[in-house]
């Protein structure tokens, strides 16, 4: 059983690594710390979007895209998917990838979809509310997240389209280049 009392670990290079992790200075464990993946999908009906009020924090009470973090054991389709159901007991039939998100300050890479909503919809554990709205309801400054944004203005440029290049983060978003 490895000892993860947090006074064991310190900073430092691993042998044939280059650059530091947490290591425990009893075991020799390397404590691994890599970005978590986000799911989600701006989904319609018609030309509505489906919105989810958050009943969690952070942003409880905002505006967003059923999104989520993805389990091990599913692919990113289902992922989003299941955020979907998750959020707003949505069924959902996908389209493409919209777009992929790299946000390096909070170690998150977000996988957005277009997607189709097939069922009936309404609030999940997670979602105070749920709402279709059109394009000129969307309520821009209680939305939860840049990415939400980012995913809906992309979207409005392939509305229409079968074919398009996914897209990545807005020039001067806080991705880091090397």
């Amino acid at each position: 059983m490895t000892n993860t009392n947090e006074e064991n670990f310190q900073f430092r290079v691993p042998h044939g690594d280059d650059r530091e992790r947490r290591i425990c200075g009893t075991c020799g464990f390397i404590d691994y710390q890599n970005p978590r993946i986000v799911a989600g999908s701006v989904v319609t009906r018609g030309r509505k979007i489906l919105l989810c009020r958050r009943a969690i924090e952070p942003r409880k009470g905002y505006w967003t895209l059923p999104a989520g973090y993805m389990e091990l054991g599913e692919t990113i389709e289902e992922a989003a998917a299941r955020e979907a159901l998750e959020e707003a007991c949505a069924t959902i039939d996908i389209d493409r990838m919209l777009a992929s998100y790299t946000i390096p300050r909070i170690g998150q890479v977000q996988i957005m979809f277009r997607a189709e909503l097939v069922s009936d919809f309404r609030p999940g554990p997670e979602s105070l509310e749920t709402e279709l709205v059109d394009w000129k309801d969307i309520p821009w400054s209680q939305l939860a997240f840049p990415t939400v944004v980012w995913a809906l203005t992309h979207y409005a440029e392939t509305r229409g389209r079968d074919g398009f290049a996914t897209f990545s983060n807005p020039p001067g978003t806080d991705v880091i280049t090397r």
